[in-house]
């Protein structure tokens, strides 16, 4: 096994020289290289002075966040100095002035998220308007720590979270960079005291972070980006496809997005363990799910339990009645949709969703009377997977003439002859879509017994299937790294 030197130095090279874009170096050998270097510096940091360490990541940080977005990664800082300022005013307030200070600091968030994510779609596709006005970049991962932020002041005003961080150690916590791009969503009672403790990692909580780091690769530099492939060309032109080869596009992305998502997750929490930080899982097997219901308890963990706890509650949950709760269901997972993106697609999704919940709770007196049999296990999986895979047509589409190519062509009719011409055409497609859906098959009994057999195998065992995923992935890799789809929300 030989390691491409000339181009890890081209990696090394572009991390320094380019911008960032959605999260690229994840998957890059020159950032492996550069977070080695900063690595052996944390760990010397930590053991000596929590001050330094902590001012040490948080430039690392900030300078990642630079590589993405240039000089508005200003804006991540006057963030985290509003939000710390306001909430530490609302802690000495009298009780009448704390939730005019919340709403001032919930309304800054909203405000700054609102300007550089929706003013197009405000503008021209919600009020018709024919005003013009100067491109407004979005800058990556500002979704996440706004979200972060928001969710640390209703923590602080509501009393779950009572410790008062410095204003190092909550600039440290909204900026810390594997979290940055794509999150999960952590809440400051996970992190904050954990920088506290400032803990050094143990030997099993290393080798959990290259278990997951392992995954995050497999999933997403190996299978996800490889799928990706087939599904861009689809999605793009889906007139000069037929039914079949579309069916396998929408298929494809079922697959890609959840492991490109799931793979940033594992690859984020990954980096974490290695510097002693214990974050809370984000996928939990989604497509096992039986209903929808259950597949939101399992799909983006972190993003779904932020919009029940800020929003879905706040709206009155399920507290006054049937009516209000499937209604409150239903609101928020539009608003869910629409926190994906400023366009009408993201919000017929969350609608689609929204809608489908509604249904399953509307459903469940009687479906909980159906004997828990495995064929009728095996069509509740059907029927939720094949309404989540029709959802993401839409999710992916970027307008509705491509859905409707979609739709019409799929439900038009499926012509079975294209299916040995397309396993020709496409057959490292077609068998890494195998191994990927074939992963669904995988218990979480199962894949904790594979975790810890990995954590007990010898060092150098485990070092090994590392170098051999990594080349797999170099292998497979065509061009630039693909972004990671959950960079742009």
């Amino acid at each position: 096994m030989q390691i491409d030197w000339n181009l890890a130095a081209q990696d090394l090279g572009r991390f320094f020289t380019e911008p960032v874009s959605g999260g690229l170096p994840f998957l890059s050998m020159g950032f492996w290289l550069v977070f080695l270097l900063f690595l052996g510096v944390y760990a010397l940091l930590k053991k000596s002075t929590k001050c330094g360490m902590m001012c040490w990541v948080i430039g690392f940080s900030l300078f990642f966040f630079y590589k993405a977005n240039g000089w508005l990664m200003l804006l991540l800082p006057a963030t985290a100095a509003a939000n710390w300022f306001i909430v530490e005013a609302m802690r000495k307030a009298q009780l009448r002035y704390r939730k005019p200070l919340l709403t001032a600091a919930v309304v800054i968030d909203l405000s700054v998220l609102i300007y550089f994510k929706y003013t197009g779609f405000i503008l021209h596709d919600i009020l018709r308007s024919n005003f013009e006005f100067g491109q407004i970049a979005l800058p990556i991962g500002i979704s996440f720590y706004t979200f972060q932020a928001i969710s640390y002041a209703v923590d602080v005003y509501r009393c779950k979270y009572q410790d008062k961080p410095t204003f190092l150690e909550y600039l440290f916590y909204l900026s810390y960079f594997p979290l940055l791009l794509a999150g999960p969503i952590t809440r400051a009672r996970t992190l904050l005291p954990q920088i506290r403790r400032n803990q050094m990692p143990s030997s099993r909580e290393l080798w959990l972070g290259v278990w997951l780091i392992i995954l995050g690769i497999v999933k997403k530099g190996v299978l996800a980006d490889y799928i990706a492939v087939y599904n861009n060309l689809a999605f793009d032109t889906p007139a000069s496809y037929s039914g079949y080869e579309l069916l396998m596009a929408a298929f494809g992305y079922t697959m890609q997005i959840y492991l490109d998502f799931s793979g940033y997750s594992d690859l984020a929490i990954g980096l974490s363990a290695l510097l002693g930080f214990r974050l809370e899982e984000n996928f939990l097997f989604p497509y096992r799910s039986l209903n929808l219901t259950e597949f939101w308890r399992r799909w983006h963990i972190s993003l779904s339990t932020w919009f029940r706890d800020y929003l879905y509650i706040p709206l009155g949950g399920n507290r006054k009645g049937k009516v209000r709760t499937l209604l409150n269901n239903f609101i928020t997972m539009v608003v869910a949709g629409l926190w994906h993106g400023a366009s009408w697609m993201f919000v017929i999704w969350g609608a689609m969703h929204g809608a489908g919940l509604v249904v399953h709770k509307l459903c469940q007196g009687w479906l909980k009377k159906i004997p828990d049999t495995w064929y009728v296990k095996a069509i509740s999986w059907f029927i939720t997977m094949s309404f989540v895979t029709a959802a993401w047509i839409f999710f992916r589409a970027p307008s509705m003439e491509v859905v409707g190519e979609f739709y019409g062509k799929i439900f038009g009719g499926i012509d079975l002859a294209y299916f040995v011409p397309f396993w020709q055409a496409r057959t490292l497609w077609c068998i890494v879509m195998i191994i990927a859906v074939a992963g669904l098959a995988i218990t979480p009994k199962m894949y904790t017994r594979a975790k810890l057999r990995f954590i007990k195998l010898p060092w150098a065992v485990k070092l090994l299937i590392l170098l051999i995923v990594v080349q797999l992935m170099i292998q497979l890799r065509s061009g630039d790294i693909r972004p990671f789809i959950y960079y742009q929300f």
